[in-house]
């Protein structure tokens, strides 16, 4: 159901989840008053218990092969973001529902440290984020992830964080001995260097400049960090992709990568409908570089095409990457973290090795 645009929100959309037996239709009935302002909408968020924290994946063009999220649904309100659909999942909407309807998991930590005690477990590195930013909002209030942070650096375990809020900042007291032992990195995404571009694609995130900053404060702590230029939208952004580099570079960002813009399932929509609403002069012509890339179709989600998309504009997006990384040093060097280092720290009680 689409919606006059709220201030901090990134969807006006918040049409029924695809598995929902019964859909939401927004239609005129004649009364609705122009001036009318919409309600607002307050962030709710549910708070759960999952059983297991850590998620698994086979996909091969994905660099790791478990991640946590300690939230569902993200604050920020990317318009862009390929999480949304997600969110069906709960029977809710990849819109409106997305970013205002959150899950707190408050006992990450707790499901943590029961899943690194078994003996099963087998160490590899972690991504925290992916399908949510870990960082959003909320965590300053609930402190999941800082809580999950502190078990991981318990158990000597391997963490790579992927984030765009600057509160990120606030736990380099835990990320900097860690990565000082090679067990942690970051990846801090810059989209745009234009806060007012970034304020309407990306509501409650960071400013691009506080974004920089973070980049700089962990990189003066030691902890390495990558910047991620993710998406790349054809037309809106895509020809600060050098600009956001040397920023980061500046800033102390040793590695870097890209995604082009993804529109998997609902996306679609809420894509088409925000670049009508705020970039229409471009609407048509970014969808079109978009199918360029997509072999003629809004989304292919083929693993090896669908990061960095395929044809000739995807081709030169990712030759301009490649000569801007090499020209600045970007990637030069890769922050390969030790998951070797992984221990079960003792418990009050626990019977001692012998050796």
């Amino acid at each position: 159901m689409q919606q006059p645009m709220q201030k901090g929100r990134g969807s006006r959309i918040n049409a029924s989840g695809r598995y929902e037996a019964w859909r939401r239709m927004a239609f005129d009935d004649g009364w609705a008053v122009e001036d009318d302002a919409p309600p607002r909408i307050r962030t709710e968020v549910t708070l759960e218990t999952p059983r297991t924290i850590i998620s698994y994946n086979t996909s091969p063009d994905i660099s790791f092969d478990r991640a946590i999220n300690t939230y569902r649904g993200c604050e920020h309100g990317c318009f862009y973001c390929y999480a949304r659909p997600n969110h069906a999942y709960a029977g809710l909407s990849p819109g409106l529902d997305f970013e205002t309807k959150l899950f707190a998991k408050v006992n990450a930590p707790q499901a943590l440290e029961r899943e690194l005690r078994a003996k099963s477990y087998k160490p590899a590195m972690i991504m925290m984020g992916g399908v949510t930013d870990v960082y959003q909002p909320i965590e300053r209030d609930y402190e999941i992830t800082r809580g999950v942070l502190q078990v991981l650096r318990h158990f000597d375990h391997a963490v790579a964080v992927i984030t765009k809020s600057q509160l990120i900042a606030r736990d380099i007291d835990i990320l900097a001995p860690m990565a000082a032992k090679r067990l942690a990195k970051v990846a801090i995404s810059v989209t745009t260097l234009d806060s007012k571009l970034s304020r309407t694609m990306e509501p409650r995130a960071a400013a691009p400049h506080r974004r920089l900053e973070t980049i700089r404060a962990l990189s003066e702590a030691g902890v390495p960090v990558a910047v991620m230029v993710a998406p790349i939208i054809p037309a809106l952004n895509d020809h600060e992709v050098e600009a956001i580099l040397e920023a980061a570079r500046d800033a102390g960002a040793v590695q870097a990568g890209y995604v082009l813009l993804r529109l998997p399932l609902e996306i679609k929509e809420l894509a088409r409908d925000w670049f009508a609403a705020h970039v229409p002069d471009r609407a048509k012509r970014i969808m079109s570089h978009v199918r360029t890339a997509r072999g003629g179709k809004d989304y292919d989600a083929t693993w090896g095409v669908r990061q960095h998309g395929e044809g000739a504009y995807a081709a030169l997006i990712g030759q301009r990457f490649r000569r801007a990384c090499a020209k600045l040093g970007l990637n030069a060097q890769r922050s390969a973290l030790d998951a070797s280092q992984f221990r079960r720290p003792s418990r009050p009680g626990d019977q001692l090795d012998l050796l």
